[in-house]
């Protein structure tokens, strides 16, 4: 659903400190508000929040733009906008980016994850693996017609410093490995030492290291360490002090751990791009023992809403069966009614093919409103058929008359739900993507179904309604009592 709005999210290396992070953003602020026009302000998020719900590094960067009206746009649609921020944001060096939206990016991240429209989880337990895996897969969506924003989310190149203690020295002056790690923690982490209660609060008393160790080498090198007979040692005669690098974050899903590429989907349908590139996929990136690929984004969403509808359609077509079979004693005459069913979905199957609609999850939910309808104009006709056949009208003079007397009623009912959805038909709006959709398969269904229901029923239930003269009566037809 478009929501008017536009976040990108931008991707530095790893290794990048706050004050370059706070540098490089605003840098691609004023570039943003320079070069185009229909942003009038910019607001930015670097890292974690207080409360840990959104673990972002310090490399990533939420940017909510905040844009003029749509009808003071230069530019004609949210997709050529995008297009031009593209254009600013390529000029930069070293920078990744993704587009999103505010409430599709809180729903994403908390659904499933992970932004985007198609996510390729790796699953494995070595890092350089995952990450070597990730590069490939990257390679490989960039080729797949069709995709948009592919990146891959940088996980390496943190600058750490370890610290190797040395167990000789140690022993020496009777400290193990356990203490000298203890004591580094208090000096870094803190040790809560007491709870202090002021104004009805408790606030908790933390010792630890001053400022300066966590962020200075140097300082970190000269703690000095106390050992059991009071002696102050300093770190540097107990451990060895090594510069390495290392993964940004740890991540794990079901207990394994995992890298992920993301890519977004222009100019074609969600479902295609992911079989063409889960077979290039396949094909060419050969995957070591113990690592797997799985495919998630709003690839998920649509799979798992499919797999709801496949349940829930012939479920639906059960129900409406046994209630026309109730309502008519003939199992002939409910079949006569469910074939008008076919009818419906060829035109809405036609109207996506002639606007370039694909078939949606709200496509889907429109051919399941025209299946009520179609059958709705079913049940009107062949229950005023059996009416007048009743009153003792031949079989053909029965549909003849009931045929016309019912045209109006029929074409009232398509007529009317058809307006009443031409408004969503043109809607431009934030949400029409939604709305566009089920009126297009509602009105192109409508069209055929009304059309055949009103030429093909009354041939159909001519022939096929009631058994011929002399033959044996079918096994599951019913009595009127």
């Amino acid at each position: 659903m478009d929501e008017g709005d536009i976040i990108v999210g931008i991707e530095k290396l790893p290794s990048v400190s706050l004050e370059e992070t706070a540098a490089l953003d605003l840098k691609i602020h004023q570039a943003l508000m320079k070069e185009i026009p229909e942003i009038t302000g910019v607001v930015a998020r670097a890292g974690s929040d207080e409360i840990g719900l959104d673990p972002m590094g310090l490399n990533q960067t939420d940017t909510f733009l905040v844009l003029k009206p749509r009808e003071a746009w230069q530019v004609q649609s949210k997709e050529a906008l995008m297009d031009k921020i593209r254009g600013v944001l390529d000029q930069l060096p070293g920078v990744a980016y993704s587009f999103t939206q505010p409430i599709d990016m809180r729903v994403s991240e908390m659904i499933i994850g992970v932004r985007g429209d198609v996510a390729i989880k790796v699953f494995g337990p070595d890092l350089t693996t995952l990450n070597d895996l990730a590069g490939q897969i990257e390679k490989l969506m960039k080729t797949v017609p069709g995709n948009q924003d592919v990146y891959t989310v940088e996980n390496d190149g943190v600058q750490y410093l370890r610290v190797v203690v040395d167990r000789l020295a140690a022993g020496r002056y009777g400290l193990s490995v356990e203490d000298v790690q203890d004591a580094l923690r208090v000096q870094i982490e803190g040790q809560r030492a007491g709870t202090v209660i002021a104004g009805g609060k408790r606030i908790p008393i933390l010792l630890r290291g001053p400022d300066g160790v966590r962020v200075s080498p140097a300082d970190f090198a000269a703690l000095r360490i106390s050992t059991a007979d009071g002696q102050s040692v300093p770190l540097q005669s107990l451990a060895k002090l090594e510069r390495d690098s290392g993964p940004v974050k740890i991540e794990r899903e079901l207990g394994s751990r995992y890298s992920v590429v993301i890519a977004n989907v222009t100019g074609r349908d969600l479902v295609g791009f992911v079989e063409e590139a889960r077979a290039k996929v396949a094909q060419e990136v050969k995957l070591p023992t113990g690592y797997r690929v799985a495919w998630g984004g709003q690839f998920e969403n649509q799979q798992r809403a499919a797999a709801r509808l496949i349940l829930v359609v012939p479920a639906s077509l059960g129900f409406i069966f046994v209630i026309l079979f109730s309502t008519f004693g003939s199992v002939r005459q409910a079949l006569l009614v469910l074939s008008n069913i076919p009818f419906a979905l060829v035109g809405g199957i036609v109207a996506l093919w002639a606007t370039g609609e694909y078939l949606s999850v709200p496509a889907s939910v429109g051919f399941i409103a025209l299946l009520g309808i179609a059958v709705l104009n079913g049940v009107v006709l062949v229950s005023y058929f059996n009416q007048l056949h009743a009153e003792g009208l031949s079989l053909l003079d029965s549909v003849t008359q009931g045929a016309k007397r019912r045209l109006r009623p029929v074409l009232m009912t398509a007529a009317i739900t058809a307006f009443g959805l031409i408004p969503l038909l043109f809607a431009t709006g934030p949400g029409s993507e939604i709305q566009r959709p089920l009126a297009i398969v509602v009105i192109g269904g409508l069209i055929t179904a009304t059309a055949l229901t009103l030429i093909l029923l009354p041939i159909l239930y001519l022939r096929f309604a009631h058994p011929k003269p002399g033959a044996a009566p079918a096994a599951l037809e019913l009595n009127h009592v």
